[in-house]
């Protein structure tokens, strides 16, 4: 019998049943320019011993808005630093967020925690791996699934950063294997062929939580994997 998040996933607002989300058609339209900027806010997480991988809050508050109303539900099912959760309570978004680290939920809830402010919806990280995420997930009740998941084995190497140039190169970061973990589930432990077949089997098992007319967006790039770049070893897009 499935254990599933009590989390409520109806929208809050006025909006017309009709409407993908509350944002105005005027801004809608502003948003599908091809390219979006962002710049990091003093809340992002951009300590690289702290998570090693972090995307802009400014970036899922975009998505967010974009694709859901008030009240709905958010999925991250690589929930890491806790960002999508952050901009969903921002947003009075309901939010789940999944990680295999323990370490990662316990952050991604400690910063929700600090900063509920009466906020009528829920935001709430669990541990567990991304694959079983049904098991706690209601069936037909995720508006959104956004996230950053990890780029196949790509951290899970001493860093070079060759994109730097000069006495730049050696920061902090050089040399250092930032891998998330070495869990056999971990994603980032995997070769680009495995993490392939591991993310579609993921996303397909999500198939049952999405309700209907529900998006899934992934923050990824394409990526230098075993010496070689983008297409020449495995373009992820």
């Amino acid at each position: 019998m499935a254990d599933y998040i009590e989390i409520n996933s109806e929208r809050l607002c006025d909006c017309k049943k009709g409407y993908l989300s509350c944002v105005e058609a005027r801004e809608w339209m502003k948003n599908q320019i091809g390219v979006w900027n962002f710049n990091y806010e003093p809340r992002d997480v951009r300590d690289k011993t702290v998570h090693p991988a972090v995307f802009p809050i400014g970036l899922a508050t975009r998505v967010i808005e974009q694709f859901t109303h008030k009240g709905e539900l958010v999925l991250d099912p690589f929930c890491g630093s806790g960002t999508t959760l952050v901009a969903a309570q921002d947003l009075e978004r309901n939010c789940i967020g999944i990680d295999l680290k323990q370490e990662y939920v316990d952050l991604s809830n400690s910063r929700v925690d600090n900063e509920k402010n009466g906020n009528p919806c829920k935001q709430i990280a669990v541990c567990r791996d991304a694959r079983t995420l049904s098991e706690v997930v209601r069936p037909r009740t995720v508006k959104l699934s956004l996230t950053s998941p990890p780029y196949a084995n790509i951290l899970n190497r001493e860093r070079k950063n060759k994109s730097r140039r000069g006495d730049l190169r050696e920061n902090k970061q050089y040399l250092k294997v930032e891998q998330y973990s070495q869990d056999e589930r971990d994603l980032g432990t995997l070769s680009a062929e495995q993490f392939e077949t591991a993310i579609c089997e993921i996303y397909s098992s999500m198939k049952s939580v999405f309700s209907e007319k529900a998006h899934a967006l992934i923050n990824i790039t394409d990526a230098w994997i075993d010496g070689k770049k983008g297409a020449a070893a495995y373009q992820y897009h």
